[in-house]
């Protein structure tokens, strides 16, 4: 992916359980029509960023605090690297990640869809190799990952996972596994790829037994 200039303002895409990782791509199907405009204007602009980010859960009947955005701080941008129209007026569209963002601001304006002040410092990282996980034992998680499909009833093609590099298997399972959104957020901002790794084998390990992630996590 080319350098990128990370803008201030960012339009954001608040969506339960979505989780965008740099350097991996998510594919969205976009219907309605406050995000139909949100991705008209950012294809209007030299960066085409959305911002993916997770809204906070809370009980049922308890309201958010005042000045609260609803949303969790930590979210991911990417820029839009493929998209397509429906005959019905919908787009297919493809995010590949950049940089994950801190929000420090909500922006009050005239758009359908709400825009966010960032803060990208805490995220250089994101914008630049491939992470490796030296500590990474393949065998053994490959084994753990065998367990977990075979009780979830999961198919996926075993030669290209065992091939994939490191942070595509790593991200791409965090990604993909049906986890709780806490969770996904977890996996989201764990500070390398490794602490990724630790969580996501907790996260199975912790399914395997019948256990509630969500509540593991808390």
């Amino acid at each position: 992916m080319k350098t990128i200039t990370l803008p201030d303002i960012i339009p954001l895409f608040p969506l339960p359980s979505a989780l965008l990782l740099p350097r991996s791509r998510l594919p969205l199907n976009i219907f309605e029509p406050r995000y139909l405009a949100m991705l008209e204007d950012a294809l209007k602009t030299p960066e085409r960023l959305i911002g993916m980010i997770q809204p906070t859960s809370r009980p049922p009947n308890q309201t958010a605090p005042e000045g609260s955005t609803g949303l969790h701080q930590i979210g991911c941008a990417g820029r839009v690297t493929q998209f397509s129209e429906t005959e019905d007026g919908r787009y297919m569209i493809t995010l590949t990640g950049v940089s994950r963002f801190r929000l420090t601001e909500e922006v009050q304006g005239f758009t359908p869809y709400r825009r966010a002040h960032v803060d990208w410092q805490d995220f250089s990282a994101d914008l630049g190799r491939a992470e490796h996980d030296t500590g990474f034992d393949r065998p053994a998680f490959l084994r753990l990952l065998t367990r977990y499909f075979e009780a979830q009833s999961l198919d996926t093609d075993w030669d290209n996972l065992g091939e994939a590099d490191d942070e595509l298997l790593i991200n791409s399972l965090s990604m993909m596994l049906g986890f709780e959104p806490e969770d996904k957020q977890a996996l989201l901002e764990a500070p390398s790829l490794s602490t990724r790794r630790e969580t996501l084998v907790t996260l199975i390990e912790f399914s395997l037994r019948g256990g509630d992630a969500e509540e593991l996590l808390q």
